[in-house]
């Protein structure tokens, strides 16, 4: 089996000038942990929850949730963002990508083919193609 097999296609994109807020909105509604940042189509980096939480953790020792709010509106994606982004492509397998994230201590891989982000692959993903595939 394949990355692009089980990999989401459907990936939401920061660019490199929104706003942190707009960050942590999609990530709150689409109840997703990982957005790959993205300049004029080309990934050039990712943020997580983690990336989020660190960024806003000095704020939020000092103020309420309205200043931390425009805290977050004031500091930009590309300020927070991890900029070397381990990427895979869609014919390596699940299991290799299953190791670089173990390895590299990492929830997610950008899925890139010629240069383009065709997709996103989680831990969560590969985990539940083994828990399904396990009762075939």
């Amino acid at each position: 089996m394949k990355v692009k097999d089980i990999m989401q296609t459907d990936v939401a994109t920061l660019e490199l000038n929104d706003e942190l807020s707009l960050a942590d909105d999609i990530m709150k509604l689409g109840r997703i942990r990982h957005l790959p940042v993205a300049d004029e189509g080309r990934l050039v980096g990712i943020i997580s929850e983690r990336d989020l939480f660190k960024a806003s953790l000095t704020s939020a020792m000092s103020y309420e949730e309205k200043e931390k709010r425009e805290f977050m509106k004031a500091v930009v994606v590309k300020d927070v963002m991890v900029g070397e982004v381990i990427t895979i492509s869609p014919e390596a397998g699940i299991e290799e990508a299953g190791q670089l994230m173990l390895e590299k201590k990492i929830g997610c891989l950008p899925v890139i083919e010629d240069e383009n982000l065709v997709g996103l692959i989680t831990e969560t993903d590969i985990l539940e193609y083994y828990v399904n595939s396990k009762g075939k």
